[in-house]
């Protein structure tokens, strides 16, 4: 009934035309398949419209997961770790599960030594989002810094600003590795004072939220993007050995 191309039906071929291609594979499905013939007209048409739905956010999930760029790609909320004591409270923990958190523009702030899980741990929140919707995008703060210094250097950086505040859920990953400028820190006041209230922020730190302060050189402005950042976040401090070093299979998963 159908060639290899699979539009060798008159319909098969308009439907591809109209760049449906999940309601084209079901289409050529039915048409292979005898037990519908007596279906009624309206629940077949209804399967192939539920299959270009289906692919359709498939294929917007697929855009949402590479435009966020996870340094942990593997990361998902289901496999994070809540059997072993080490600063995740699991009711918390759950109960991020239904993005509430992204609709009300909540931070959350993720701390605790190398290799307890930071970094996995936010891209497994932000995979989420992504399932639920949500556009994220995952940064490492030096580098996000130095993308700063050079779009000034460019005068693009009105542009990243408004393409980071675009983003709902926001990973600053390894904050406070080393003392922030002023000019930066100037640039971190207006990316967070545009998503504060409106826009989600993960941040990642070896450092202690009580630690942050010192790392940025002004005063008055570590003041103001520390407000923005600390003021009502959901905080983890994460603690105990590298899971990295762990058993097999434990170090890669929060």
């Amino acid at each position: 009934m159908t060639d290899n191309n699979g539009l060798s039906h008159p319909l098969a071929q308009r439907i591809a035309t109209l760049r449906l291609p999940g309601m084209h594979a079901a289409f050529l499905d039915q048409m292979e398949r005898r037990d519908l013939d007596d279906m009624p007209f309206d629940e077949r048409l209804g399967l192939l419209i539920d299959r270009e739905i289906a692919e359709r956010r498939s294929r917007a999930l697929q855009r949402r997961l590479k435009k966020a760029q996870l340094r942990h790609s593997d990361a998902c909320f289901e496999d994070i770790n809540l059997s072993r004591p080490r600063g995740l409270d699991r009711s918390v923990v759950l109960g991020l599960g239904d993005c509430a958190w992204i609709r009300n523009g909540a931070n959350i702030l993720i701390t605790g030594p190398c290799g307890t899980g930071k970094s996995w741990l936010s891209c497994a929140l932000a995979h989420k989002a992504c399932l639920e919707g949500h556009q994220a995008q995952y940064q490492r703060v030096p580098r996000l810094l130095t993308e700063l210094r050079i779009a000034h250097g460019e005068g693009t950086v009105p542009k990243l600003y408004r393409d980071l505040a675009r983003i709902e859920v926001l990973i600053l990953d390894d904050w406070g590795l080393a003392p922030i400028d002023a000019p930066r820190g100037r640039d971190l006041l207006e990316i967070l004072d545009d998503r504060f209230g409106r826009r989600s922020v993960i941040v990642t730190s070896q450092l202690p939220v009580a630690d942050w302060h010192r790392q940025l050189n002004d005063p008055t402005l570590a003041d103001a993007i520390l407000d923005r950042l600390v003021h009502g976040a959901i905080r983890f401090e994460l603690h105990g050995t590298s899971m990295r070093t762990d058993d097999a299979g434990a170090g890669t998963k929060a």
